[in-house]
C-alpha cells in the first residue's frame, strides 16, 4: 500500500463509531508576514468508500509536498465535490493584529475555530442531556442531539479549544481529511499573499508567501516593514543582522 493510500486507510479507521470526520490544518504559522489560515474538511464514510476517494487519494498529500499546480487542480476537484454535497469545506483566517494580540498559537486557534464554524458551531458538539418527562415544551423544542463527527487536528491537542478533538502529529501526512484541509489552507493563503504582493510591491510576497527567505529579509532591510509584517517575528529573526541604529522601523 502506497503512503498516500494509507491516508485513506487511516481515516477509514478513525471514522468507526461516527458518521463523519473533520480534518483541520493551518498554513502560515511560521511566516514573517500575512495572516495565518486554517482549513477544515468534512468527509463521510460514503465519501471515503467512493470511487473518487479510491482513485484520487494517491494525489493527495501534505500540501507542502505538492506543487502549486497540483494543489490548484485538487482545489478545483474539492470545489466540485463540495458543490455535489460529497464533502464540506471551509477556511478561516486570523490577521496580523490578532497574531500580535493573541500570539501565533492563539491566532492559529482563532483561524481553526472560524474554519470549523463554517461547518458546525461549537455548540453542536456539546454533550446534551436528554430531556426528562417533565421538561417544558420550549425546552424540548431547543434540544439538539450531539453531532456525530470526530474532529482531527494536525499536531498536538489544543488547550482551551471549544471543539472536542483529537490531535494527530504529522496528521497532514497521515490523514486524508487533514491533508485535504492543509491544501485548502495553503491555496487560500497563497492567494491572499498574491493579493498582498500587488498592494506592497517589492517585497516578493507572491514568490515567498511571507516566509523568511533571504530575499524577504533583504527587502525588509531595504524598504522597511509593512502593516502586514509580524513585528515580533521580525525582531527574533533579524535582530542579529540589524544595526541597533536601524531598529526604529522594526519597532525596536
Amino acid at each position: 500500500m502506497s503512503k498516500r493510500r494509507q491516508l485513506r486507510g487511516f481515516d477509514l479507521k478513525q471514522i468507526e463509531g461516527v458518521s463523519s470526520l473533520i480534518g483541520v490544518d493551518e498554513a502560515g504559522r511560521g511566516a514573517l508576514a500575512g495572516p495565518v489560515v486554517a482549513g477544515a474538511v468534512l468527509v463521510t464514510r460514503e465519501f471515503l468508500d467512493s470511487r473518487w476517494a479510491d482513485t484520487n487519494a494517491r494525489r493527495i498529500n501534505d500540501s507542502k509536498q505538492l506543487t502549486a499546480a497540483e494543489r490548484d487542480l485538487l482545489w478545483i476537484d474539492f470545489e466540485a465535490l463540495a458543490a455535489e454535497g460529497k464533502i464540506h469545506a471551509h477556511f478561516g483566517t486570523a490577521d496580523v493584529a490578532e497574531i500580535a494580540q493573541f500570539n501565533i498559537l492563539g491566532a492559529t486557534k482563532i483561524a481553526m475555530r472560524r474554519a470549523l464554524e463554517g461547518i458546525y458551531p461549537p455548540g453542536a458538539f456539546e454533550h446534551k442531556i436528554e430531556p426528562d418527562l417533565f421538561s417544558a415544551p420550549e425546552e424540548l423544542a431547543t434540544f439538539q442531539p450531539t453531532v456525530s463527527a470526530r474532529v482531527l487536528v494536525d499536531g498536538l491537542p489544543l488547550r482551551n479549544f471549544p471543539y472536542p478533538h483529537t490531535g494527530v502529529v504529522s496528521g497532514d501526512g497521515r490523514s486524508l481529511c487533514i491533508a485535504m484541509a492543509s491544501i485548502i489552507a495553503k491555496v487560500t493563503r497563497d492567494r491572499l499573499m498574491n493579493e498582498l504582493d500587488q498592494v506592497f510591491p517589492g517585497y516578493g510576497f507572491a514568490a515567498h508567501k511571507g516566509y523568511g527567505t533571504e530575499e524577504h529579509r533583504e527587502a525588509v532591510l531595504r524598504l522597511g516593514r509593512t502593516p502586514q509584517h509580524r513585528e515580533m517575528f521580525l525582531r527574533k529573526l533579524m535582530a542579529s543582522r540589524v544595526d541597533p541604529t536601524q531598529m526604529d522601523f522594526l519597532g525596536g
